[in-house]
């Protein structure tokens, strides 16, 4: 393990021009947080302007790309930030939700663990949410067979996005597993590599998604990724797993508009 001497909160964000000032300001206030970078991916309305008005480094996407894409635009500009300063050593890395608000303060014990070089990647762990989320725990369990079945590591919460890393340790878990997969295969990469994980418990909060339509497709998706992320990982089951999550939600979905919108979801790559 390598100590840290700073940290870069970097917040990947698509349309959130409602939250993104609260959020950029809480984790302002994080000890540690020295440079904020706000990837704003494909946003239609004015995440960007606001972020740079709040005081962050922004970067754009033209167009959408994915949390995925959205962390490693980040951890670039970042390094880039890294050599312009003369840094010998590059800042830690604290990947931020777009939508914490205020909560994102909540964030801080994971900042100090990596900073002291007691561990190489803490993971939040977020408690019950205001609002209860409309999915039953599926890719939760399968993301937690993979990295137990791959790694021999116990997960709490797989899924989890607030996440603090060292340089050395992203850089071992690059390249980042594609969309909604990339929280399991950092933690894959980075305990195969070597490095050390810790789970903290974190007092934040965010958005679910419903059980409306939407909020289906959401969870397909993660469904999707986070299967292949393991396949590529030599994950036993991801393969059966994903194929039999997409038979039970095509049967369960009510309308031709969630069948088309499951339909894309399966048959997206890349």
């Amino acid at each position: 393990m390598t100590s840290s001497n700073g940290v870069a909160a970097v917040i990947p964000a698509k349309d959130e021009a409602d939250r993104i000032a609260a959020t950029i300001a809480s984790i302002q206030g994080v000890q540690g947080v020295e440079i904020v970078v706000v990837v704003d991916d494909g946003s239609t309305d004015g995440t960007a302007e606001i972020a740079t008005a709040a005081g962050a480094v922004v970067v754009r996407h033209p167009q959408n790309r994915g949390k995925a894409a959205a962390m490693g635009t980040g951890a670039r500009r970042v390094a880039q930030e890294d050599v312009t300063d003369g840094r010998e050593v590059g800042r830690a890395l604290l990947f931020v939700d777009a939508d914490l608000e205020g909560s994102a303060a909540g964030l801080a014990p994971l900042v100090p663990p990596v900073m002291l070089g007691q561990a190489d990647l803490t993971i939040a762990n977020l408690p019950r949410q205001h609002t209860p989320g409309g999915g039953r725990g599926r890719v939760v369990r399968l993301a937690q067979r993979g990295i137990r079945a791959t790694t021999g590591y116990e997960a709490v919460q797989p899924l989890s996005g607030q996440r603090c890393i060292t340089r050395p340790a992203f850089d071992a878990a690059t390249p980042l597993a594609r969309g909604w997969g990339v929280e399991v295969g950092m933690t894959i990469d980075v305990l195969r590599a070597g490095f050390t994980v810790s789970e903290i418990p974190c007092d934040v909060h965010h958005r679910v998604t419903g059980s409306d339509w939407r909020g289906k497709a959401h969870r397909a998706a993660q469904m999707r990724d986070v299967a292949l992320a393991l396949a590529t990982r030599e994950a036993p089951r991801a393969h059966k797993d994903l194929a039999a999550a997409a038979g039970r939600l095509w049967r369960r979905v009510p309308t031709d508009r969630m069948r088309s919108a499951l339909a894309k979801v399966f048959r997206t790559r890349g």
